[in-house]
């Protein structure tokens, strides 16, 4: 998995709740936000490994943030 992950040549954002008893942020999170060139690593402070769930309004208003700001420029025709 490493390998793949500095393949990455895209914007990538990596979201980990601080909490997650199931997938340790240090042992997942952290750890692929070095491999991947220039990733951006959002932490949910408190969050578990649900957060997708239990923190949705941040992750949505967080992931259309990202996505916004990584737009490619209109095309012109």
């Amino acid at each position: 998995m490493t390998e793949d992950l500095r393949k990455f040549d895209v914007p990538t954002l990596i979201i980990h709740g601080d909490d997650d008893q199931i997938v340790p942020i240090g042992a997942s999170a952290q750890l692929s936000s070095r491999l991947v060139k220039d990733a951006k690593l959002k932490v949910y402070p408190g969050a578990p490994h649900g957060l997708c769930s239990t923190h949705k309004n941040e992750v949505n208003a967080d992931l259309l943030a990202f996505i916004k700001t990584h737009e490619p420029a209109a095309v012109s025709a």
